[in-house]
């Protein structure tokens, strides 16, 4: 079994995409409640972006694996797991270390991955999916008649919000570039342009009672347009602040501001709620109902890609060893979906 060796990318520092290193090692044993699992696919999401200039806010220190999720096939299992799962193919979010060949997961935070999708194609709905699923049904409760705004529709948790929303009967406004307006107008969804002027405005015109619910990735400033959208009722869901990537100073900063700007919000008798949604809230404290939650909303996403719902987007597949050229490719703002690695 170990003959095949472990291959992984380092991150060492705050570096160019070019500095990330690749190591070699020996595949890792499976401990007590542990699987190794054989990398399929892995990808380039925003937090390894921002893990590379040091302002992930709560990033491990250097050198670290980065990687966010894996889909990938189950090599080993360890004492007291099911050693049925050997074979199967399974998905895991892991924040980090996922940039590898091999990966020792624990076997309960793996996610089974049905027949018939395969690996690149479930890799573009882990992080984004989940994200996309807990954000709409979790927090926003949407539902069949009510309009949505979704910033950076074509982005990848963008892109998986729009189709989900709409899978539940909501009406959805989308902003993204130009040049992504007519792929938005095809599936249905009203195009607005956020590089031009006044976004809040162009979007109050398409929907003048407001709107049920924002998705909002951008933080900063554009934050208080999202709220001021929101009809009666409505739900602002910030889940990060990629206005400030490349900022310097605090990584904590942007963070806390959201965080103390959504906690003012909903001290306000308006009848409006905000949230700020970090998908591994609550698995400090409760770890098996984190876990029951995610293994339950991954498999409805799953299922909905089945269904012809949601599809997944790939951007490009690259082997392992070129993560940079990845990288680069995820940061150009060029492509459409997800950028995926392949060992």
């Amino acid at each position: 079994m170990n003959a095949e060796g472990l291959v992984e990318v380092v991150l060492p520092g705050k570096v160019e995409p070019e500095g990330l290193q690749i190591r070699l090692g020996a595949v890792p044993t499976a401990g007590p409640g542990q699987v190794v699992i054989r990398m399929e696919a892995t990808g380039v999401s925003f937090a390894e972006q921002q893990m590379r200039r040091g302002r992930y806010y709560d990033q491990p220190p250097f050198p670290f694996v980065p990687g966010y999720d894996l889909v990938g096939t189950v090599l080993a299992t360890g004492e007291g797991v099911d050693p049925g799962l050997a074979g199967t193919r399974v998905a895991a979010l892991l924040k980090v270390g996922g940039w590898a060949s091999h990966v020792l997961v624990d076997a309960a935070d793996v996610v089974p991955v049905p027949a018939g999708i395969g690996a690149a194609e479930a890799e573009t709905l882990v992080v984004n999916g989940i994200t996309a699923w807990q954000m709409l049904h979790r927090k926003a409760r949407v539902r069949a008649g009510d309009t949505v705004v979704v910033h950076g529709a074509n982005g990848g948790v963008g892109s998986v919000l729009v189709q989900l929303a709409q899978a539940a009967g909501a009406r959805v406004i989308g902003t993204a570039s130009e040049r992504h307006h007519d792929a938005l107008r095809e599936r249905g969804v009203a195009p607005v342009d956020y590089r031009a002027g006044d976004v809040a405005a162009r979007i109050r015109e398409l929907a003048p009672r407001g709107v049920a619910a924002v998705f909002d990735h951008v933080g900063g400033r554009g934050i208080v347009g999202s709220w001021r959208l929101l009809a009666p009722g409505g739900t602002l869901v910030s889940y990060g602040s990629a206005s400030t990537r490349d900022d310097e100073g605090s990584k904590q900063w942007p963070v806390l501001k959201l965080l103390f700007r959504v906690w003012l919000w909903n001290t306000l008798p308006n009848r409006r709620s905000a949230y700020f949604f970090n998908v591994w809230a609550g698995r400090a404290l409760a770890k098996n109902r984190f876990r029951a939650r995610l293994r339950t909303d991954l498999t409805q996403v799953f299922a909905a890609l089945q269904r012809g719902e949601v599809s997944a987007q790939i951007a490009a597949q690259l082997p392992l060893t070129r993560a940079a050229d990845a990288m680069r490719l995820a940061e150009s703002g060029t492509v459409a979906g997800k950028v995926v690695l392949n060992p």
